[in-house]
């Protein structure tokens, strides 16, 4: 699954065995009792409701029936919300019983028929009934056991409902063509399509709903004549059933977890792709396939699986590679093995109207879902717990794919976007360890939880080098971390090391957090300390650190805190740089003198200082000063040599550093001298209406939205053209998205207007994202609160998009209160698929007593399910936020101040 767009609580023990003696122990106590009030006269005991909890239900299921193949059956819908179907499930007993368990969810199951497939012979069902609690259970009694070493089959039918949530089998509309009067329903169009990650399977077909429990799926779909259906696998073959059916079957899937099974039934059309071997296709909407907007994933998919192919030494499993852009879909893309699906913003792309940046999503996209094909699909994780080997890698690899395809897409900006947003989640107490036990992650909420920044963005410092033979060895079963290990360790051994692995990684995987290493060059002390936000934290973790450093007088050096070496004493004034290239997990402190040394250099000559190295000094300095262990004065400081930076990593650092001050402070006084200062001294080596400037972008957002004239000017005119022409756009594809946003933010209800009937008629995916988050940035109270109403109706805006344009509004200072407000009006309704994405979006400037109530009352009374983590997260930042505000209001006022004075 691709990042999407992300505090479990533990469930100690499933039951309590009470032993005989405690049984009859109880039962003397109660006799003896009875006994002795009976000639007395007891005031009578309270009655109290009875509302007390049972044990949790035991969540996982047994391992004595192992599957081994699926035939899947079903019917998708004909204009009704319903879908029916059977399936053959064949498995193999391990251990003698007289019950299978199974996952189903929201289906009506019938026919049960158990065959012991070996003699053929008839197995009869007493019971059947499904387990109204979390575990989804589906439990068929039987009246003679299954044998330990013999072969089963279980048949039964099934039917359910659509989900209007876009997860399990969902349906999706769009239009074709133009409708000729308002209410022409003669346009639109319908489609279905699966999302079963991570639970989900059980809600389409009955069936042992876990990642280990892999199987191989022959799939039969049945649908509407003139419809297309796409599954894991090669169609095997497709026949015509009566005048408005038909049906298409697969050839049998590889061995793969039950998640990643996957259909579609729509009208859409191909584009080809060259590979040697597979035959890859790219669907889309028809309109969207004839004008060529496919043409540009078609184009690099061949290329990046060639290259995987090529990397991984192991050939792609399958004959065919099928990716459809679907107009509805809950996560940003979903690896189904042979058929992956995507938003259409993660496929299409229309040269002269999407920008550079679009491309680059597209091919980070691509390159992060078919990574998936060996990580994840062909080796896949024990349990959710340890979703960052599918995860992780994943991430990991698409950095490489995509350096390969297009060099221009500057690896170093993405590794340091995905380091700084693990780093930023990591920093709180109630994060959560990379590899938690399974039993903190049993229900489905759970799960879902696990898919967040620590999860995607921290698994690069465990990459090291793994060993080619991990993927073979392991192809079609699961692994946990232990099993990556042990082949790292191979690695290492090979190259005659001496580490030890599982010992120096465990502290990383099992732990919350990461260190900050504090070094004194004066008398070359260091040293190691959990960092955290909240300085009253106690924490007494400790981690394997191994060190990269330099001075402006040596070369790179390497060491740990066992063997720390004299070179770390500056004897001459030299400055110390530790981190380099930004290799490890953790942030850097150092004495007053050396970082006063550091930033002198920076302002003299930035490039002695390593390009990674420039953008994470001030990245270290500000998150540092947040957590107290530095003055605010000093990362403020660390902007300096900004008017003498062109590259975009550093100034990238500063803008992304700056925002927490600016959502601290942008309701208070501090914010007029800020503005002040950031117009005076920003972007002075870069002419904002120059389109080679390499952060032209970012300069244009930061100019506009600190109220500078000339860029407001600049922003409003261009939009200006464009509604005065009204269907010639003369805004450049690159600059469409903060031209469009500052010219919204400084026009009125006629702006907005026009922006709005842009997005409603825009056929074209990334020009309706840009347009969509525009609207979000009027400052007019009353557009805002209607454009939070529309979120309400799925007409207007997609429910997939909900909890983003949501949270586009709460970063809008005049939306922030608005959107909070929302959020607990409509809870049920907004939170589907994104809850934890939207908190951590709507509270991101809580920074007051009455916010924190509100949200502690929020946390207690709605239903939070996958937001959990999310809120009291949030919790726990407002508390920091509240303290480092009252701490360090008065210092920064005072920095702006003196700034906007020089």
């Amino acid at each position: 699954m691709a990042k999407s767009s992300f505090t479990s609580k533990a469930i100690a023990s499933a039951f309590m065995i009470l032993t005989g003696s405690v049984i009859a122990g109880i039962v003397t106590m109660v006799i003896l009792y009875n006994t002795q009030i009976s000639s007395m006269n007891p005031t009578p005991r309270p009655t109290f409701s009875t509302t007390t909890t049972g044990p949790p239900p035991v969540m996982r299921l047994p391992k004595n029936l192992i599957p081994e193949t699926y035939t899947v059956n079903v019917t998708s819908p004909n204009q009704t919300m319903l879908f029916t179907g059977n399936s053959t499930v064949n498995f193999h007993c391990a251990q003698t019983t007289r019950t299978i368990y199974l996952n189903s969810k929201d289906l009506a199951v019938s026919k049960p028929k158990v065959i012991d497939t070996e003699n053929n012979n008839n197995i009869e069902v007493s019971a059947m009934k499904h387990h109204e609690d979390e575990s989804d259970f589906l439990e068929i009694q039987l009246k003679e056991a299954l044998e330990a070493g013999g072969n089963y089959s279980l048949s039964l039918d099934f039917k359910g409902e659509i989900s209007e949530n876009l997860d399990a089998l969902f349906v999706s509309t769009y239009q074709e063509g133009e409708p000729e009067f308002e209410g022409d329903t003669n346009t639109e169009r319908f489609l279905v399509a699966t999302n079963m990650e991570p639970t989900d399977a059980r809600r389409v077909f009955p069936c042992f709903d876990e990642p280990e429990m892999k199987a191989v799926f022959y799939v039969t779909i049945i649908h509407r004549r003139f419809t297309k259906a796409l599954g894991n696998e090669q169609q095997s073959a497709s026949n015509i059933i009566d005048e408005d059916w038909q049906y298409t079957s697969f050839h049998p899937t590889p061995k793969m977890s039950t998640y990643l099974v996957a259909f579609t039934v729509s009208e859409f059309k191909p584009t080809p792709s060259t590979h040697e071997r597979v035959t890859i296709e790219t669907f889309a909407r028809p309109e969207a396939a004839a004008a060529g907007h496919t043409h540009y994933a078609a184009s690099i998919t061949g290329k990046i699986l060639q290259f995987y192919e090529n990397y991984f030494e192991i050939n792609y499993q399958q004959k065919t590679l099928d990716q459809i852009a679907l107009p509805d879909l809950s996560p940003a893309a979903m690896e189904n093995w042979g058929l992956i699906t995507y938003q259409e913003g993660g496929l299409l792309y229309e040269e002269g109207v999407s920008s550079l940046l679009h491309k680059e999503v597209i091919a980070t996209l691509i390159s992060h879902e078919l990574a998936h094909q060996w990580f994840g699909n062909l080796v896949t994780m024990k349990w959710w717990n340890e979703v960052w080997l599918n995860e992780g890698f994943a991430s990991y690899m698409s950095y490489f794919a995509v350096d390969h395809i297009d060099p221009s897409f500057k690896r170093d900006t993405f590794v340091m976007r995905d380091l700084h947003t693990a780093f930023e989640e990591d920093s709180l107490a109630s994060s959560h360890p990379l590899s938690p036990p399974q039993e903190d992650v049993q229900e489905t909420y759970q799960i879902i939880e696990m898919f967040d920044a620590i999860t995607y963005s921290k698994v690069e410092i465990l990459v090291m080098n793994t060993h080619y033979m991990y993927l073979s060895d392991f192809k079609y079963a699961n692994t946990d971390q232990n099993d990556l290990w042990d082949y790292i360790q191979m690695a290492v051994d090979e190259d005659s090391g001496h580490t030890k692995v599982a010992l120096i990684m465990k502290p990383w995987t099992t732990q919350i957090g990461y260190p900050v290493i504090t070094i004194n060059t004066t008398d070359g002390g260091i040293y190691q300390k959990h960092f955290l936000f909240n300085d009253s934290s106690e924490s007494n973790l400790w981690w394997h650190v191994p060190i990269t450093a330099m001075s402006d007088t040596s070369g790179l050096f390497s060491f740990t805190l066992e063997d720390k070496p004299d070179t770390l004493i500056s004897k001459s004034g030299e400055w110390i740089l530790a981190n380099v290239n930004c290799t490890g997990y953790y942030r850097v402190n150092y004495n007053p003198e050396n970082w006063e040394r550091l930033l002198t250099q920076l302002e003299k000559d930035p490039h002695r200082i390593p390009l990674m190295n420039r953008g994470q000094l001030i990245d270290d300095a500000f998150n540092l000063a947040r957590a107290k262990l530095v003055d605010v004065s000093l990362a403020l400081n660390s902007t300096r040599f900004l008017h003498n930076e062109t590259a975009y990593i550093p100034w990238e650092s500063a803008v992304r550093n700056l925002e927490y001050i600016v959502l601290m402070f942008d309701r208070s006084e501090v914010y007029g001298p800020m503005q002040a200062c950031v117009i005076k001294t920003s972007f002075s080596t870069c002419d904002i209406q120059n389109e080679q400037c390499i952060f032209q972008l970012l300069a244009i957002h930061v100019a506009c939205s600190n109220g500078l004239p000339e860029c407001i000017e600049m922003a409003s005119k261009m939009f200006a053209n464009w509604m005065n022409s009204n269907t010639t756009n003369g805004i450049h594809p690159n600059l469409r998205s903060v031209i469009y946003c500052q010219a919204v933010a400084a026009g009125g209800g006629k702006e907005w207007e026009f922006a709005w009937n842009k997005f409603q008629s825009s056929s074209d995916t990334s020009e309706k994202e840009q347009l969509r988050k525009a609207l979000s940035c009027t400052k007019k109270i009353w557009l805002l609160n209607r454009y939070l109403e529309y979120t309400l109706d799925p007409e207007k805006i997609r429910l997939m998009d909900v909890a983003s344009t949501i949270n586009y509004i709460a970063k809008n200072v005049a939306g922030q209160a608005l959107a909070w407000n929302f959020v607990r009006a409509h809870w049920d309704y907004v939170r589907q698929g994104a809850g934890a994405m939207l908190i951590e979006g709507v509270t991101s400037r809580f920074s007051t007593q009455f916010e924190l109530k509100e949200l502690e009352h929020f946390a207690t009374d709605y239903e939070l399910d996958s937001a959990n983590r999310a809120v009291y997260q949030a919790i726990e930042q407002t508390k920091v936020n509240i303290e480092w505000v009252g701490e360090h209001k008065d210092v920064i006022l005072e920095w702006f101040e003196g700034q906007t004075a020089l």
